[in-house]
């Protein structure tokens, strides 16, 4: 079993930047297909950024596209959020997810908001 944990949420004010962090100690991250997702109160889990290393592809969501990059320190079996120009608009709570296998695309992981491994979702609250 894969134990996935973020950290690195909190408050800030608009403008400003965050780096959102998920610690997947069991998980090699050889081959891998990750993303993150939010979670807005009364609103579905979206995908905003999502990684395929199997085929290099990366997504973003056009709502995070510029502000938003995804990465990975294999050695430290984390992968990253770091977001600048925060607006409220970005207030919600954020997950991370990790597919076992890198079959799809990440666009599609995204899209479809798939994943085998989740983290229990850390708040993100952008003020005005």
């Amino acid at each position: 079993e894969v134990h996935v944990v973020e950290s690195g949420g909190g408050l800030v004010q608009t403008g400003g930047s965050l780096r959102l962090s998920c610690a997947a100690s069991e998980f090699g991250f050889d081959s891998y297909l990750i993303g993150w997702f939010r979670q807005a109160p009364g609103k579905e889990r979206e995908g905003i950024s999502c990684l395929n290393s199997a085929d290099g592809s990366i997504y973003y969501d056009d709502s995070v596209k510029g502000r938003f990059t995804i990465s990975v320190d294999k050695d430290r079996h984390t992968m990253y959020l770091q977001m600048d120009s925060l607006s409220p608009e970005d207030t919600a709570v954020y997950i991370c997810g990790i597919e076992r296998r890198p079959v799809v695309r990440a666009a599609t992981m995204c899209h479809a908001v798939i994943g085998d491994y989740w983290g229990q979702g850390i708040q993100v609250t952008v003020s005005s």
